[in-house]
């Protein structure tokens, strides 16, 4: 039978212990969230993460600016927040519309703000191996998923299907630093329904509505699903959920998966940022 990894009772454990931590060491940690442009889904998203931080004692600030902004007036914004000292944690809501470039906005934060975990400093520590002062968030909540259902994870085979410098990258170095063995996917991989079918671990993180189908699963594998698609029928992930459950061993939900462990992740690293 398969398992379903709840990620809305992990998630809500995760806060519940930060907002016991933040009440009884009476922490103080203000959460900047820039977003540029009007997407729907991002604005979303920085509802969530500011609903979360009040919910569990954080501050938080809303930097909204138009989708024409240059990338002057974003980094100029940056700047503000890197110098302002109630501001413990900085997050810039990705993707970035077309003409300004992620690699140089995120790089402009102070690391020790970089609560999202992506800045080249924290990026590049954990590609050597070495601790990183915050985990990206999504990846960070995929750990914590492999850990509550308590798996060895030591020689594991892991196939990641998406190459991001969000997920794909970053998931693959956690894996491996846990002694799996990697096998990172993309668009032009040659016969994946082979390789993913020889994952223990197969995690999906592609933007493609359904897209791992049962057929392409080894038996009772654990699978990540990290896709957030909204089609006609609603939201769904990029794994055909409800035909790939009775093949795998654990998977992971959308919603009420992945989505909901990153806003989690986010929150920890606002709580640990506030010691730096």
């Amino acid at each position: 039978m398969t398992n379903i990894i709840n990620g809305k009772a992990l998630s809500a454990g995760i806060l519940a212990g930060l907002k016991e931590e933040i009440a009884k060491n009476r922490i103080i940690s203000k959460l900047a969230v820039v977003l540029v442009g009007d997407d729907p889904a991002s604005i979303t998203y920085v509802g969530s993460k500011e609903k979360r931080a009040k919910e569990i004692g954080l501050l938080s600030e809303a930097v909204i600016l138009k989708k024409d902004s240059t990338k002057a007036e974003l980094l100029g914004v940056v700047d503000r927040l890197n110098r302002d000292t109630s501001v413990n944690g900085i997050l810039v809501q990705l993707p970035l519309p077309k003409g300004l470039i992620e690699y140089e906005i995120i790089s402009s934060i102070e690391p020790k703000k970089d609560v999202d975990g992506l800045h080249p400093y924290n990026m590049g520590r954990l590609f050597l191996g070495q601790e990183p002062l915050f985990y990206p968030c999504t990846p960070a909540g995929i750990m914590e998923m492999l850990r509550s259902i308590k798996i060895d994870l030591k020689g594991k085979r892991a196939v990641i299907v998406g190459r991001s410098n969000i997920v794909g990258k970053p998931i693959a170095m956690m894996l491996m630093r846990e002694h799996c063995t990697i096998t990172i996917c993309h668009s032009r991989t040659n016969d994946l329904p082979e390789i993913t079918r020889k994952a223990d671990i197969l995690v999906a993180a592609i933007g493609k509505p359904e897209f791992i189908k049962a057929d392409m699963v080894k038996p009772g594998a654990v699978v990540i699903d990290v896709g957030m698609n909204r089609i006609e029928k609603g939201l769904v992930g990029d794994v055909d959920f409800e035909n790939v459950k009775y093949v795998a061993g654990h998977i992971s939900p959308v919603p009420g998966g992945v989505g909901l462990m990153t806003v989690a992740m986010l929150m920890r690293n606002c709580v640990r940022a506030a010691g730096r």
